[in-house]
């Protein structure tokens, strides 16, 4: 039976893909964005999330923790991260549910039976099973199984990635895919690798893949001012978006809904320069792209 490690699996999305859907959440990410909200989604692994906001500081948790990770004063608790293992023995001893974990195992049948709990919503609505992330197609061997038995009932699949991951698996998903949300960040290289942890070429390449190969693509760019919203970078990814076969763009203006969560995992607070394009910036490239002849949306 396969097994794979999901961060969770949301109802009733109306932003992943036609209609209404489930979306299930990979956990893990080749890439590490420096505008990602959903942090806790990019370790391959468990991870423990705390709220000192909500702790009482009642020392219970230490006194549970198999490994002696947590240290508790009046500013609250502390967890070492060297030495916690993330293994949840802590969380059911939290009076304030200031802890919890990120991510869990799940099988096959286990996740079908839940996408198909709503299967009427779909069939009323056009939608169906996202499978995102993280990133879903580094999970090949378990998104294979469940796409292809997704399709076998007749269910709309959508795939939403950032693209980084090897083209065979991309080969392998495809049969079993109806759309693809197609994350593009950059395209200068460089700038891609500073600001996501890798370069594009995996990921442009895989798009001129599916492209070729008459997959149903809609590009999604993130746009966030000073890094990716100027001229000279969206000038490009039109060029490339004109070879390929593409039937929507969205433009997704950054949000910070997730800045909290950093803090959450353990990493040191850091301060949000972070900016979504001014509105008149996002209304002119959207201008661009349709003038283009591309059917273009902000937002999912």
């Amino acid at each position: 039976m396969i097994k794979t490690l999901v961060l969770s699996v949301q109802k009733f999305s109306v932003h992943d893909g036609p209609g209404i859907r489930t979306t299930v959440f990979f956990k893990g990410c080749p890439l590490r964005c420096a505008w990602c909200h959903n942090p806790e989604s990019q370790n391959f692994g468990t991870d423990l999330l705390t709220d000192n906001e909500k702790c009482a500081a009642c020392g219970v948790c230490a006194s549970h923790c198999p490994v002696q990770a947590i240290s508790v004063s009046a500013a609250g608790q502390y967890t070492d991260r060297s030495l916690c293992r993330a293994c949840g023995e802590c969380i059911d001893f939290c009076r304030k549910n200031a802890r919890e974990i990120a991510g869990h195992t799940a099988a096959s049948p286990e996740l079908l039976a839940e996408i198909l709990q709503d299967q009427v919503f779909y069939e009323q609505s056009g939608g169906g099973v996202t499978f995102s992330g993280g990133e879903a197609v580094c999970h090949i061997d378990e998104l294979e199984q469940l796409a292809q038995n997704c399709r076998r009932r007749g269910l709309h699949v959508t795939i939403d990635t950032c693209g980084h991951a090897p083209q065979e698996s991309f080969r392998r998903i495809l049969p079993y895919t109806d759309l693809f949300l197609y994350d593009l960040k950059h395209m200068d290289p460089g700038l891609h690798h500073r600001y996501t942890g890798q370069d594009n070429c995996l990921i442009l390449g895989n798009l001129r893949y599916l492209s070729e190969a008459g997959a149903a693509i809609h590009l999604r760019i993130p746009l966030i001012e000073g890094i990716n919203s100027d001229a000279e970078n969206i000038e490009a990814v039109l060029r490339f978006a004109k070879t390929l076969h593409v039937l929507q763009v969205n433009l997704l203006p950054y949000h910070n809904t997730g800045s909290s969560k950093y803090a959450r995992l353990g990493f040191l607070p850091q301060e949000n320069t972070l900016l979504a394009p001014p509105a008149e910036r996002l209304e002119a490239i959207q201008r661009q792209f349709a003038d283009e002849g591309f059917l273009t949306c902000i937002g999912g």
